[in-house]
Formats: structure tokens, sequence, C-alpha cells
């Protein structure tokens, strides 16, 4: 995940947004606690989101603690308690596709950033293992994930759907973990498709001109001429798709928050990746 699921500041209430920081500090954290101090560097607002929907699934936050920033002891913070492994898992989704992201870089960059890649690796691959071997399924469905993201590359012809395919299908095998019967299995594997679609086309599309200059994959170099309407076209059923089953869901702790993700949040950093690449290109 790239932390492009982020919240509209803007449209929260005062309260809504102290209780989604007190679950981003709560993350790293359990991160800080399960892995190291150095894992928190990884946090992304994308696995806050994991944490926040999957509490949100159960109604598992018992409440907030006050206490002090590890990074700046002088900072006070609140942090959610949660009466189950929400946070935990989604600090071994963290670490996982933090090493896994990693993986691919070594495979695909520079010298020197390949370099630098492989001198931190030894840390990742440590905090991977220890998350897997807690959480098994959820690595397996990252490593397939990259080696069907490898093998869709091998392809200069590969279109927006195979190449984003991998990125959804993966989310939508760990969202459906939470599923206890055949209608949540449904509605949680669309939302994990959708959003692991949107998420992986976000990030192709900010990654395009670099990409353009580098040489680099990137789908959206075979769309032509009107490539930048054909990507917004596809991120907006890819949210379409996510606030379909989304709505179908009863969820009351954090409502306020993942509606506002949801339906401000995500849409605000579509249009702005959109322009900030138009206006480059």
């Amino acid at each position: 995940m790239f932390g492009y699921v982020r919240i509209q500041k803007s449209e929260l209430l005062v309260r809504e947004y102290d209780a989604y920081k007190s679950v981003y500090c709560g993350l790293c954290k359990r991160m800080g606690k399960d892995y190291s101090f150095l894992s928190r560097f990884i946090l992304s607002y994308d696995c806050t989101f994991y944490a926040i929907f999957l509490m949100s699934l159960r109604s598992s936050c018992k409440g907030f603690e006050n206490g002090r920033c590890r990074f700046n002891p002088l900072k006070k913070c609140m942090f959610c308690q949660c009466g189950d492994d929400a946070l935990s898992k989604a600090a071994a989704l963290s670490v996982i596709l933090a090493f896994y992201k990693l993986e691919d870089n070594i495979s695909d960059s520079g010298f020197l950033k390949r370099l630098g890649c492989k001198l931190v690796r030894p840390f990742f691959a440590r905090w991977r293992k220890k998350a897997a071997e807690r959480y098994r399924e959820i690595d397996e469905f990252a490593r397939n994930m990259m080696d069907a993201q490898s093998e869709a590359e091998k392809n200069p012809e590969c279109g927006i759907d195979a190449a984003a395919d991998p990125s959804a299908a993966m989310l939508s095998n760990v969202l459906c973990l939470e599923a206890v019967d055949e209608i949540s299995e449904r509605l949680y594997r669309q939302i994990g498709y959708g959003l692991g679609r949107f998420i992986y086309l976000i990030d192709a599309l900010d990654d395009y001109d670099d990409d353009v200059k580098s040489g680099g994959f990137n789908p959206i170099k075979n769309l032509g001429q009107d490539k930048f309407e054909v990507m917004n076209n596809n991120l907006s059923q890819a949210l379409a798709m996510v606030f379909d089953a989304y709505n179908l869901l009863d969820t009351v702790d954090f409502k306020g928050i993942t509606d506002n993700i949801i339906l401000k949040g995500l849409p605000s950093v579509q249009a702005e990746i959109i322009r900030k690449v138009k206006e480059n290109d």
C-alpha cells in the first residue's frame, strides 16, 4: 500500500479527527511493540484505514488512553485501545507489504537505490518473517501478488486491467479473511478488489512522469492520447465498486471516518493526482 487512502481533514468533526489520530498513533505503537522502533517509519495511511475498517466491523475499539509520542516525548497523544487483533493485523500487513515492495525495488531500481534497499533488507526480512509466522495467509496473498505483478509486467503490452488485478485480488483476499458468512464475503471481496484496484491505478498515475523519463514499466503508457480520461473513468469506477458494497455494511464505530475516507478522501486524492499529472504532461 502506498499512502493514498487518506481522510479529508477539513470535512471531519474534531472528535472524529481525534479518533483517527488515536488509531494512527495506536498502530504506530503496535508496530514498535511487535517489530521494532524502526518499523514505525513505514507506518501508512492505508494500513491505518485497514485497522479502522476492522474495528468498525467488530466494534472492537475499547476507548482511548493518553500517552506520549515515542518520536517526540514532549508531544502528548491519544492511543486507541483495541479489544482484538485489528491493530496487530494492520501492523503485520504494513511490514509484509513493505518487504515485498522493497524486493520489487531491488529488482527494478538503479544501482544506488538498489544498494540502499539491500542495506535495509535484513531489517525488513526479519519483520516480515515474524509477521508471516502469525498471519501466514496475509503473507501468502502478498507474495502471490508480487509474483503475479512481476509476470504481468513482463508483457510490454500489458493493460491497466491486467496490471491492477494482482493488487486488487490481494486486498480482496485479505478482507475476505474477516468474513463470517457468504454475504459478508461478497461485500468484503468487492470492497477489497475496488480499493486495491484504485490504489494500484492511482499509484501508476502518480508515477507516470517518472516512469516515462526512466523507461520503467507503467501500463498507462499503452492508453494513447486520452489516457487521463480513461484513468479518471477507471478510478471513478473502482470507487463506485467500493461504495456500492460499503453502503450495505452495518458499521457503527468510526462510521464518520470511514464515510469521510471513501466519499471525500479518495475522490480528493484522485482529483489531486489527475491535476498534477495533466499539468506535467
